[in-house]
């Protein structure tokens, strides 16, 4: 019974883990700039610790969005970096004929990524399918279907923006309005007063005269 129990609450606690954090930009300013520091100083921690526990030869460059460079070397950073371009074929020198091989492959391989992507938009609009498996296919039209329910999800909620826009419009006008009406009906009652003191001023100037020619006659 007690190993039941036991059992029991480790599979709790395994369950009770921290979910998935989808990784996306952080869009406050002062949050990213507070993650971007403690994580860089737990990068640099760890390369240190990488290096110090497994002997390895660590290099690690950080350069912050404004620009601002950070580094860690466990040997000398010139030294692990032209090792790095020898293993991996990068020129060493700034003799013009490396400098020239480099490049050129450099542009090999932007035009095979070019050529990727334009196959790539093909395949979108519908274009050139018949290379593609069935598999490659299916792949094709999920993230179809992801993109497409993007688009409405966005044309939804530009539309919802737009309706309330119009509706604060719409209220806008109609207090206007009400505003408007308001006004020119104060503006009819003075007339009105205003026209029947003209008129009572009118009379009374009448009945002076009448009174002044009956105490001539």
């Amino acid at each position: 019974m007690n190993t039941f129990f036991l059992n029991k609450n480790n599979n709790k606690k395994k369950k009770m883990g921290r979910g998935k954090v989808e990784l996306k930009r952080i869009e406050n300013p002062t949050s990213r700039q507070v993650t971007f520091s403690k994580r860089r100083n737990g990068l640099l921690k760890k390369a240190y610790e990488l290096s110090v526990l497994c002997d390895a030869e660590v290099a690690l460059l950080i350069f912050s969005p404004s620009g601002k460079a950070y580094q860690f070397s466990s040997h000398d950073m010139d030294g692990t970096l032209a090792r790095y371009r020898t293993d991996v074929g990068l020129p060493q020198s700034n003799h013009p004929h490396s400098r020239a091989l480099f490049w050129k492959s450099e542009i090999e391989d932007m035009k095979r990524s070019i050529s990727s992507l334009e196959a790539r938009l093909r395949h979108f609009a519908g274009e050139d399918l018949e290379p593609l498996s069935v598999k490659e296919l299916k792949q094709l039209e999920r993230q179809m279907s992801v993109g497409i329910e993007r688009i409405r999800s966005k044309k939804r909620r530009i539309i919802a923006e737009h309706i309330n826009l119009l509706k604060r419009k719409y209220k806008g006008l109609q207090e206007e309005h009400s505003r408007l009406q308001k006004r020119l009906n104060q503006l009819k009652d003075v007339a009105v007063t205003t026209s029947r003191i003209s008129d009572a001023n009118g009379a009374s100037a009448l009945d002076m005269e009448f009174q002044v020619d009956g105490l001539m006659i």
